[in-house]
Formats: structure tokens, C-alpha cells, sequence
């Protein structure tokens, strides 16, 4: 809520608002005498027994295994310690000193200790609920609540989070303001029950009837192929196999000598020994790569819920960290479907919706794990319920001047490679051989312009536009058309040479510009005409466009 809108702005108060949605100021938003209520104690006890338990490390090592008390062996363990202690000391600060209501209109919260912070969102601006809970919080029954309203602050966050709630309070907080109910009288004044359908066996809360969901998507423990393969099972393994070898060297072992004895290139040569090691590597990122994936998750759903307003898209998944995110059906704009290059011979698929509210970062985006291709395109046809889906009509290829754009740059990527090289190598600085470097990012690039062009395509089905594009990430994107809100016609002076266009349409969603680049000139005003009815139109000359391409074209204004 801005101060146009409504709200009654004191002088001197500091106010925030950068779309309308949330508020924040040092006074109070509104002068509602709903109470304020606190977070749940428990999360003290939370932070103490977390408190404990980062201590336990150091205990361990210094009177049980007897590791040399000196700060070369035992930083570690003090860091871990300490870092503990003052994190449960901040949050046991926030507890005391945090509160939060709901009224009919809003969710305010206030917290800080020497400036106090007040933050406002208008329920009628909420996009999302999202529900999370860490083994600890689950182990306690308590819940982290993030509001989302379409607000990023500088610092990443949510536009308004409970850290934290009881269960049955975050159930209802979320059923209320989803629902759009009248806001509680107060806070709960007995000790919770656990009723019947309260939480489920995977920690989520919710009403037990499941009789009204749409169930679009379940787990498919086959899906972890599509998630262990990949430049981060590398990464995931080296991190592991380091703090394994400085965990038992800690501990007065040393791994490094019994490695070098057993498998040294002088003792079992060197395809062995590289052999191996690329076969460890691979086995524990692997290993890490599906422990992560189970865990991430573990009884994923993705399903349509009805409400009293409108239908929330819900995903619930989680095996020691729960969450659930809902999303206003209102608010979806379109969705993209992204293929990995590297993966892209598995058929792996990421699937986001294109929504508004929702950071892009955030990962509330996301409505499928990473899995096959087929999958991806079903979903998302029953997420927008179009029918035909987006993905039944065969996209219209680029002429092969699009082509021969990709090839050009390409050539200029290897010969500026090449001259870099020759440049390097009559100074010196490298051998004579690295002008071969050269002619391997010429074959390269090469290759790349010809995957790219092959990913373009674009094409309407009934109400929505799809265009695809991208190397790295050939990514698909299914747009409403009445979403767009700005439609834009781009040529650079190679494009205007070849006769091409770049086709960008415009929404208040996602990435805010989805393109379908060098499009043919005597195709691109047809298409972005059919793509966003309406917006073009007034700005056209009224006579018909000449056949002729090379003569004067009818264009925007």
C-alpha cells in the first residue's frame, strides 16, 4: 500500500514501497486495535538445543578422542561454536522482540530492538503463501511463513516471514489469508491439538478432505537419473572428499600417506591412478547428487486446490526440510520449459511457471523437479489448461539467414581467438601449438551457432505464444497473449542486412521480456500483430504492406 492508496503518512516516517504492495515504515500502517501477537516460544528452546549441539563437535574432540587442544587443531570446533551460540542469541532477540497481527485489510509485522521496523501487506497483494520447515523446526512443530506479495528488498527477502509459527497457527494463517476469511479474534489461548488430517506423515498442515484437489504431478523416484548427472555431482564430491580427509586428519589419521602408498602413479601407473580417482569422484558425487535429490523431494505433489476467490497451485515436497509453496492460479501468466544443453541428449526438462509476485530467484517458480521432457510439456499444458496443449502444433522454423548470422560470429569468435594465440605466441608467452586453439573454438563455435539456430521457433496456439530460443538452456516459453503488454520490433544493422527481426514480447511476469529472435522481416510484423491483438494496430499505416521486402515497409512508429 502506498500512501496514495490510503494509508495516513506522518512526518518524518520513513515509507518503502516499490510497487504498491508492502509498506515499511517506522510508524504503524494502520490504526487497527486487532492484538499483536507473538512467534512461538519454542523457538528458543530450538536455538538452545542448537546452541548444544554446536558445541558438541569440540566436546567430542578435545575429552573423548583427546585432539590436541591447541587452536591449530581446534579452530574448527570453536568456529562451529561460535558461530552457534550467536546465532541462537540473535534469534532469541528476534523472538522477544517480534510481533505480528492480522486485520481484515492487512498482515503487519513490527520487530528491531534500537530502530523499530514496521512492514504492511495488503491481503489483497498476497501471490504466494510458502511453508517451510527444517528438521529442527519439524522436531518442535513449528513452521517458517513467507508472504509473498510481488516485493524483493535489497537483501533477497520475502516480502513479510514468521520465523516461526506453531503448525496449527501456520495452518490457519495460511487457510485465512488464502481464502480471504475474516482475520482472528487473537492469538490461540490453549495448547493445541493434533486433530485428524492436522499434519500428515511428511509434516505438512492442512485440512485432511482431498477430495476437491487436482493432483497434476506426483514423485517418481525415476527421476533421480535426471539429477545426479552433471558438473555439480564433480563439485558435490570434491567438497565431500575434502572434509573427509580433513575430518579423520583431525582425528590423527592420515589418509594422504596411505593413498600415496596404494595408489601413486609410481606403484599402479598413471590410467590407473587417474582411473580411479575419476571413478571415486564420480561414485560420491552421485551417491551426494540422489541423497539430495530424495531429500529435496521426498513426496513431491504438485496439485490444483480450490479456493472461496480463485484456484492455488500448490507443490509440497520435502523429506527433512518440508515445504509448501501456493500460488494464486490469477497471477500465472504462462510457463517455461528449459532444456540443459549438457543433459539435453537425456530429455531433461526444468519446468517454472511465469507468474507475477514471484522472485525468479526465489524458487517458488518451480513447479516440477528436474525430469523428463514429455512430463515437463504435460504438466504445463494442464497447469494452463489449454487443450490442444502449447506443445501440439510444430513451431515455424527461421529462415537460414538466421543461420548465417550464428556462422558469422562464429567465425569472428574463432578468428579473434586465433589472433589472441598468434599474438600470445610470437611473444612468448605461449607455445607455437596454441594457434590450434584457435582452430578448436572456430569448430566449436561452429557447432554452437548450429545447435542454436535449431533451437529457434516460434508459433500461436489459440490463446497463448511460444517461442523457443537459447543454446546453453533451450528454453521454451508459453505466454498468454493477453499478457503481453508491450510488443517490440528490434533490427540491428547485420539483422537489417539479412533481413531479419528480433520479436520481443512484454509482461509484468518472470523474466518481463520473452523473445523470438531473427525472425523473417515478412513474417515478424504478422507474428507480433497475432501475438499481442490490439497493440500495434493504431500505430501501422493504413495502406498494405508492399510485397516487395527491399521497398518501405509498414513498422511501428
Amino acid at each position: 500500500m502506498t500512501p496514495q492508496q490510503g494509508a495516513e503518512v506522518e512526518p518524518g516516517a520513513d515509507a518503502q514501497a516499490a510497487d504498491g504492495n508492502v509498506l515499511e515504515r517506522e510508524v504503524p500502517v494502520t490504526p487497527d486495535t486487532a492484538p499483536w501477537l507473538r512467534l512461538d516460544a519454542r523457538v528458543i528452546w530450538v536455538d538452545v538445543a542448537q546452541s548444544l549441539l554446536s558445541l558438541t563437535p569440540a566436546a567430542v574432540a578435545t575429552w573423548v578422542v583427546g585432539v590436541d587442544p591447541t587452536w591449530g587443531a581446534m579452530w574448527p570446533f570453536v568456529l562451529v561454536a561460535v558461530l552457534g551460540v550467536i546465532g541462537a542469541a540473535r534469534d532469541a532477540l528476534r523472538w522477544a522482540f517480534t510481533r505480528y497481527r492480522v486485520t481484515d485489510e492487512h498482515v503487519e509485522r513490527r520487530t528491531g530492538i534500537v530502530v523499530r521496523r514496521y512492514r504492511s501487506v495488503r491481503r489483497d497483494r498476497i501471490r504466494s503463501i510458502d511453508v517451510t520447515a527444517r528438521l529442527r523446526h519439524r522436531l518442535a512443530g513449528l513452521r517458517v511463513v513467507l508472504i509473498g506479495a510481488g516485493q524483493q528488498f535489497s537483501a533477497g527477502e520475502s516480502a513479510l516471514s514468521l520465523d516461526a509459527l506453531h503448525r496449527d497457527d501456520a495452518a490457519a494463517l495460511r487457510r485465512t489469508l488464502l481464502s480471504g476469511e475474516a482475520a482472528p479474534p487473537g492469538a490461540r489461548t490453549a495448547p493445541p491439538t493434533r486433530t485428524a488430517g492436522s499434519e500428515g506423515p511428511t509434516g505438512f498442515a492442512g485440512p485432511a478432505d482431498r477430495s476437491t484437489e487436482q493432483v497434476i504431478a506426483r514423485f517418481r523416484p525415476s527421476w533421480v537419473v535426471y539429477n545426479v548427472v552433471g558438473v555439480w555431482s564433480v563439485v558435490a564430491a570434491a567438497g565431500l572428499l575434502w572434509g573427509a580427509y580433513w575430518l579423520v586428519a583431525m582425528f590423527g589419521l592420515d589418509p594422504g600417506t596411505w593413498i600415496q602408498r596404494n595408489l601413486s602413479p609410481g606403484e599402479v601407473g598413471w590410467p590407473v591412478t587417474i582411473g580411479m580417482t575419476l571413478g571415486a569422484v564420480l561414485a560420491v558425487g552421485t551417491v551426494a547428487r540422489a541423497a539430495g535429490y530424495f531429500s529435496t523431494h521426498w513426496r513431491f505433489e504438485l496439485a490444483r486446490v480450490p479456493g472461496d476467490d480463485s484456484t492455488q497451485l500448490r507443490t509440497r515436497q520435502g523429506l527433512l526440510t518440508t515445504r509448501e509453496v501456493n500460488r494464486d492460479e490469477r497471477r500465472i501468466r504462462g510457463a517455461h520449459v528449459s532444456e540443459p544443453v549438457l543433459w539435453r541428449w537425456l530429455g531433461v526438462a526444468d519446468t517454472e511457471v511465469i507468474t507475477t509476485g514471484l522472485s525468479i530467484w526465489s524458487g517458488s517458480t518451480s513447479i516440477l523437479p528436474r525430469g523428463p521432457l514429455p512430463v515437463a510439456r504435460r504438466v504445463v499444458g494442464e497447469v494452463l489448461e489449454m487443450s490442444p496443449g502449447p506443445f501440439s502444433r510444430r513451431l515455424a522454423p527461421h529462415p537460414p539467414a538466421a543461420l548465417r548470422r550464428r556462422l558469422w560470429w562464429a567465425t569472428v569468435v574463432g578468428a579473434a581467438v586465433t589472433g589472441t594465440s598468434g599474438w600470445l605466441a610470437s611473444n612468448g608467452a605461449v607455445p607455437v601449438t596454441a594457434l590450434w586453439w584457435g582452430a578448436a573454438s572456430w569448430v566449436v563455435a561452429l557447432a554452437s551457432a548450429v545447435v542454436a539456430y535449431r533451437a529457434l521457433g516460434h508459433t500461436i496456439v489459440g490463446d497463448h505464444l511460444v517461442v523457443r530460443s537459447g543454446l546453453m538452456s533451450r528454453a521454451t516459453t508459453v505466454l498468454r497473449r493477453d499478457a503481453v503488454s508491450t510488443i517490440a520490433l528490434r533490427e540491428s544493422i547485420l539483422q537489417r542486412r539479412l533481413g531479419l527481426r528480433t520479436v520481443s514480447a512484454m509482461t509484468a511476469a518472470g523474466w518481463g521480456v520473452y523473445e523470438a529472435p531473427d525472425v523473417a522481416v515478412e513474417e515478424s510484423l504478422a507474428f507480433a500483430l497475432e501475438a499481442a491483438p490490439g497493440l500495434l494496430e493504431p500505430f501501422l499505416e493504413p495502406h498494405d504492406p508492399p510485397q516487395d521486402a527491399s521497398a518501405d515497409r509498414p513498422t511501428p512508429q
